[in-house]
C-alpha cells in the first residue's frame, strides 16, 4: 500500500471514529436507567464518559503525536469541554479510562480544570476504591460490583492513567501503586501452560471463571506493557519481569494466529469467530515492541499479516467490521462465542493504534 492509499484509510478510520465519539447510545441508556437503576441523567453521563470513550480518545492523542497536528489536540479538548458540561459519571475502573488522554492534553494545554478533575479521581483510586484481596483494584463497573473480581481490562483502564499522573506530577506514591497493580494482575491472570492470559480472576472460588483466554483482554496487554514501559521508570529487574510476560505473549499469539492474519475471539479456539479489535491491538503491540527493540525482527511477519488483516477490514466508510461488543467475564467459554459483532469506538481507536505502528514501519510520516 502507497502513501496516499494510507493516507486515505487514516483520515476515513480518524473521522468516523471522531463521529462516534460524540454520539450517545440510547440503547445503552435506556438499558441503565431500566435494569441497572440509574437516573436518566447519571445514564446520560456514563453514556457520553465511560471506557469506550477512553480508548477512542487514546486513538485521537495518537494521530497527534505521529503527525503533530494541533486539529487532533482541538478535538479531544472540544470533546472534555462538552462532556464536563454533561457531568461527569460516577467513579468506576471504566469510567477512569478517558482520564489517560486527559493527563496527555494537560501536558500540552494545561488547564486547571483539567488538574482538579485528576487529582480527584487518582486520590480515588487510591485511598477509596474497592481493592481484593491482597490489595488488587476489584473490577467494579456501571454494571456489576464483580465482588473479589480482578480482570486484565483494569490495566488499561486504570492503571495507565495511574502510572502516568504519578509520573506526571512526581507522585512517587501513585507510580509505585500502578506497579503493584501489575505485579498482582499478572501473578493471578497469567496463564503459563499457553503465555496467554486470563480475562478475570476470583477471589472467592480462587478460579478463572470459564478459564477463557480472551482475545481483546489479551490484546489490552500486548498495548499496555510497551506503554507502560514508555511511562514508567523501571530497574533493571522490573523491566526484564514485564518483558518476559511480553515475550511470551507473542509467542503464543504468532502461535494461534489464523491464516487470515486475524486472532479468533477465543484464542485457542477455532470454533470462535475472528475478531478484529482484539487484532489491531495485537499489531500495535508487536510491531511497537519491534520498533522498540523488545522483539526481533522475526515477528515483523506476524505483525505485517496482522496489519494487512485489519486493513482488509476497513470498510469505505472507515468502519472496521468484525469488532466484538464490550464483553464482562463469562462463566462459560460460549458466552464469549456469542457476544455480538457490532461497531465501536475502541475497534475504530485500536485500528488507528496499528495503522499508526504500521506507518512508523515503513518510514512513512503524514
Amino acid at each position: 500500500m502507497n502513501k496516499e492509499d494510507y493516507t486515505k484509510v487514516f483520515e476515513s478510520v480518524q473521522s468516523n471514529l471522531y463521529g462516534f465519539l460524540y454520539s450517545i447510545d440510547q440503547k445503552y441508556i435506556d438499558n441503565l436507567v431500566e435494569t441497572v437503576g440509574r437516573t436518566p441523567a447519571e445514564a446520560k453521563s456514563l453514556g457520553a464518559w465511560d471506557w469506550t470513550h477512553g480508548i477512542g480518545l487514546y486513538g485521537l492523542y495518537k494521530m497527534y503525536e505521529f503527525t503533530g497536528n494541533d486539529r487532533y489536540l482541538d478535538e479531544i479538548e472540544k470533546w472534555f469541554e462538552d462532556r464536563i458540561k454533561i457531568g461527569l459519571p460516577d467513579k468506576n475502573v471504566n469510567t477512569i479510562c478517558p482520564l489517560l488522554t486527559m493527563a496527555y492534553l494537560y501536558e500540552k494545554r494545561q488547564k486547571k480544570e483539567y488538574a482538579e478533575i485528576m487529582d480527584e479521581w487518582a486520590e480515588w483510586i487510591m485511598h477509596s476504591m474497592k481493592r481484593t484481596e491482597e490489595g488488587g483494584i476489584q473490577h467494579e463497573h456501571a454494571e456489576l460490583v464483580n465482588d473479589e473480581q480482578m480482570w486484565d481490562d483494569t490495566l488499561i483502564m486504570t492503571v495507565l492513567f495511574l502510572a502516568k499522573y504519578g509520573r506526571m506530577t512526581g507522585r512517587t506514591d501513585y507510580t509505585e501503586e500502578a506497579k503493584y497493580q501489575f505485579l498482582l494482575h499478572s501473578k493471578y491472570l497469567f496463564d503459563s501452560k499457553t503465555g496467554l492470559w486470563y480475562h478475570g480472576w476470583n477471589f472467592l472460588n480462587r478460579d478463572h471463571f470459564a478459564g477463557a483466554l480472551w482475545g481483546r483482554g489479551n490484546c489490552w496487554i500486548t498495548v499496555f506493557i510497551p506503554d507502560f514501559l514508555d511511562i514508567i521508570d523501571f530497574d533493571n529487574a522490573e523491566k526484564r519481569y514485564a518483558l518476559g510476560f511480553f515475550q511470551n505473549q507473542v509467542n503464543a499469539l504468532r502461535k494461534y494466529q489464523s491464516p487470515a492474519g486475524l486472532w479468533h475471539t477465543l484464542i485457542n479456539d477455532e470454533t470462535s469467530y475472528l475478531e478484529a479489535s482484539a487484532t489491531a491491538g495485537f499489531c500495535y503491540g508487536i510491531l511497537k515492541g519491534i520498533r522498540k527493540g523488545y522483539l526481533d525482527d522475526s515477528y515483523k511477519e506476524c505483525g505485517e499479516r496482522a496489519l494487512n488483516a485489519i486493513v482488509g477490514n476497513i470498510n469505505e466508510n472507515g468502519e472496521l467490521a468484525q469488532v466484538s461488543y464490550g464483553t464482562n467475564v463469562g462463566m462459560t467459554l460460549q458466552h464469549y462465542r456469542d457476544i455480538p459483532l457490532v461497531k465501536m469506538h475502541y475497534g475504530q481507536s485500536l485500528a488507528l493504534l496499528a495503522l499508526i505502528e504500521g506507518f512508523t514501519a515503513q518510514g512513512i510520516g503524514l
